[in-house]
């Protein structure tokens, strides 16, 4: 099945010789992270998100990372907390101030590096430099 608009969708398949759950999207693969995050509810799907999952999937695929941007208010980190809840990682939300030094974003980045969640940076733009 080669149809764009269903290589679009996030699918979840089981491959038997490897034991694993996978993701898959357009020409990426990504392993089932099995991190439990509750019940929650999921995000209303708009073409908007539906472009920014390909992005990311992408931009994973290609080990890079992403970075939503747009005007306030519009579910850029809901967006990705809905995304890895998808492929079943942690993602921690930073709310960001300008109290934040480079120190405490030292130490935040080791922590994930240690864990392997995903981040959200809320207001990066207010770091100083």
């Amino acid at each position: 099945v080669n149809d764009f608009e269903w290589l679009l969708q996030l699918r979840f398949y089981w491959e038997g010789q490897e034991n694993l759950c996978v993701v898959r999207q357009t020409n990426t693969r990504h392993a089932y992270g099995y991190e439990y995050l509750g019940n929650n509810g999921r995000l209303v799907i708009t073409p908007l998100t539906d472009r920014c999952y390909t992005t990311l999937t992408t931009a994973l695929h290609l080990r890079r990372g992403g970075l939503p941007q747009g005007p306030a208010g519009t579910g850029k980190t809901e967006t990705v907390k809905d995304l890895s809840k998808a492929l079943a990682k942690a993602c921690i939300v930073f709310n960001c101030s300008d109290g934040l030094d480079y120190r405490s974003l030292g130490r935040m980045f080791s922590g994930l590096a240690q864990t392997g969640s995903w981040s959200c940076f809320d207001e990066f733009n207010r770091i100083e430099v």
